[in-house]
């Protein structure tokens, strides 16, 4: 299956399917897109379309985040550690540690603000984390991200690095939060994780800087659970 083909089984999943049937659907998409991740869904089994309440609702916004995630990974093959499926594999793992019923409900009541000048290439990371309640407010320029910040508070902030005309716009947005005393989680998400920028990230005052899903997802968590 190409990286095309596993983008658009999720998102005809995501608006054709009801709420129920949803995280069967899902469960189908991550089955072909990695095989060896059944142990997930067994760990599931008592999950039933009869299901109510607060478990089974955890239950399926566990298994929509796992699956974007997975397609998130899928879709920068570049950036995920190498061997066969790793990045879906990845993706399971963090979803099953870091979901919790704790962090599902500080994900219900978070907000972040996410910086990039090209934000349809991160529909599927944003996803995998709407699916456990968080809301996104977009910015496509520092000015832009700037005027927001003055106008209400977000929980985290995740931003790209470059955006024309300034190469290091990541690092502008931030300098001018923590010259201003703003102290909101940062967290770069650009196409290097070079040690060295990771270094110089932290430098500036960012919690992190990434270009994996998996990690970048893993970021936006603990930065939530300091936060909310």
């Amino acid at each position: 299956m190409t990286v095309d083909e596993v983008a658009k089984l999720v998102d005809a999943a995501a608006k054709l399917v009801s709420a129920f049937a949803w995280p069967l659907v899902v469960g189908a998409i991550i089955l072909r897109v990695a095989p060896e991740l059944r142990q997930f869904f067994e760990n599931l089994g008592e999950f039933s379309l009869k299901a109510a309440g607060v478990e089974a609702s955890a239950k399926r916004s566990q298994v929509a985040s796992a699956a974007s995630l997975a397609a998130a990974a899928a879709a920068h093959p570049e950036s995920e550690e190498a061997g066969p499926n790793s990045g879906a594999r990845a993706a399971v793992d963090i979803v099953t540690e870091m979901a919790t019923p704790a962090a599902l409900r500080r994900a219900e009541n978070a907000t972040v603000l996410w910086v990039d000048d090209r934000p349809d290439n991160n529909v599927y990371e944003r996803q995998s984390l709407e699916a456990l309640g968080v809301t996104f407010v977009l910015a496509t320029s520092t000015d832009e991200a700037l005027d927001k910040l003055k106008r209400r508070h977000f929980d985290v902030i995740v931003s790209d690095m470059g955006r024309p005309p300034d190469a290091r716009a990541g690092y502008t947005l931030l300098d001018a939060l923590r010259g201003s005393g703003d102290k909101t989680p940062f967290i770069i998400y650009a196409g290097s994780n070079a040690p060295e920028h990771k270094a110089e990230a932290q430098k500036h005052g960012a919690l992190g800087s990434t270009n994996r899903p998996v990690e970048l997802f893993e970021y936006v968590m603990r930065a939530l659970r300091r936060t909310t």
